[in-house]
């Protein structure tokens, strides 16, 4: 018997073969099936030469005693059954964002995994690349003090998803990385969010969202799909410093700056005095580390690995997927709503897209 992970991986579309090239390059899974319902596309991806099975049946994958894992790269509105169906079979799963279409069914995922003793991981690409999980350390660590402010961009001219609209194709990515970074105890419990649809496609292709989280601090995320320019950054103010990611300057990705506003707590000065010297400003070094270069996908796939091996939750557990659904719920509830605050959490009504349910989100170049 080998010690490494029979996987399977189920869809040969877009990211599919990029789970299979990791897959095979990490040490302890070894890639078993590809199922896709097109066969010969399945084959192209795995090359002429492969020894990888290629088959249309998913019940092929779950009868198969050599497979103890799957990686699905389907469609959101497919999640649900297919996973029910894997872990309902014994095997440990690692799901592409978002979980599922609805909370519910999250839920559900989620208490059957656990029931079981099973993995149950999501594809939360973005938490595995190096500036992430620096900056996730950083906070953390108490390395910025405590968060005072988030601001995130996520624009470009993208692909107008036909069954989606902006809020569930490119949210996700930073909503996922905001539930990663955030420390202990410190959690989202409402979003607003606005948008606009100027092009007349009957979804919004722009969206703001503001998520206030339980300090008082704020949250706010920017995407779009109309920008001539491609934007992503994200902005981290703490009370004691102040970090920059810039995600298009792979030179530099990170840059920590020493700088901020001191607030004076003097009580023995007076009310005058003491307002006089409420605030100071303070300016430092600036400061930009060193950061690996390796693939974040590898990293999921070291992560799915090692969850299972270690029979430990995953970084990016199913709870972690569920969380980031639920404030995608929230945001699409307020933006129906025209903006209202919407409250993050279990009492939130699922919201209506345009075909009804929400799509498989886009993914980034």
């Amino acid at each position: 018997m080998s010690s490494s992970v029979g996987l399977a991986v189920v869809g040969a579309g877009y990211w599919g073969p990029n789970l299979i090239r990791n897959a095979q390059a990490t040490p302890g899974l070894r890639v078993e099936f590809l199922c896709d319902l097109d066969e010969e596309r399945a084959r192209s991806v795995l090359g002429e030469y492969s020894t990888v099975r290629v088959t249309p049946s998913f019940e092929d994958v779950l009868n198969d005693p050599a497979v103890q894992a799957v990686a699905i790269a389907t469609p959101a509105a497919t999640h649900f059954e297919l996973v029910r169906a894997a872990l309902e079979s014994g095997k440990h799963v690692l799901v592409e964002k978002p979980i599922t279409a609805a909370r519910s069914d999250a839920v559900k995922l989620v208490e059957l995994a656990e029931s079981s003793g099973l993995t149950l991981m999501c594809d939360h690409t973005f938490c595995y690349m190096p500036v992430v999980r620096r900056i996730r350390d950083m906070i953390h660590e108490g390395e910025l003090g405590d968060i005072q402010f988030i601001d995130s961009v996520r624009i470009n001219l993208g692909l107008v998803q036909p069954d989606v609209d902006v809020l569930w194709d490119l949210a996700p990515h930073d909503l996922s990385i905001l539930d990663f970074i955030l420390p202990p105890g410190v959690h989202p419990i409402s979003v607003s969010a606005h948008g606009a649809d100027p092009i007349g496609t009957g979804r919004a292709c722009v969206a703001y969202l503001t998520l206030r989280l339980n300090t008082g601090a704020i949250a706010h995320v920017h995407v779009n799909w109309l920008s001539p320019t491609k934007v992503r950054t994200a902005i981290i103010g703490g009370s004691r410093r102040t970090l920059v990611w810039d995600d298009m300057n792979p030179a530099a990705r990170l840059h920590i700056h020493d700088k901020g506003i001191d607030f004076a707590q003097d009580a023995a000065l007076g009310r005058e005095a003491r307002h006089a010297k409420l605030v100071s400003y303070r300016t430092g070094d600036v400061v930009s580390p060193a950061l690996p270069q390796t693939e974040a996908l590898r990293g999921v796939m070291g992560e799915f690995a090692a969850a299972i091996a270690e029979s430990r939750p995953a970084m990016t557990d199913g709870r972690a997927g569920l969380r980031v659904l639920e404030m995608l719920e929230a945001a699409s509830r307020s933006l129906e709503t025209g903006g209202v605050a919407v409250p993050v959490g279990p009492g939130v009504p699922a919201a209506r897209t345009v075909s009804g349910r929400p799509g498989r989100p886009g993914r980034e170049d």
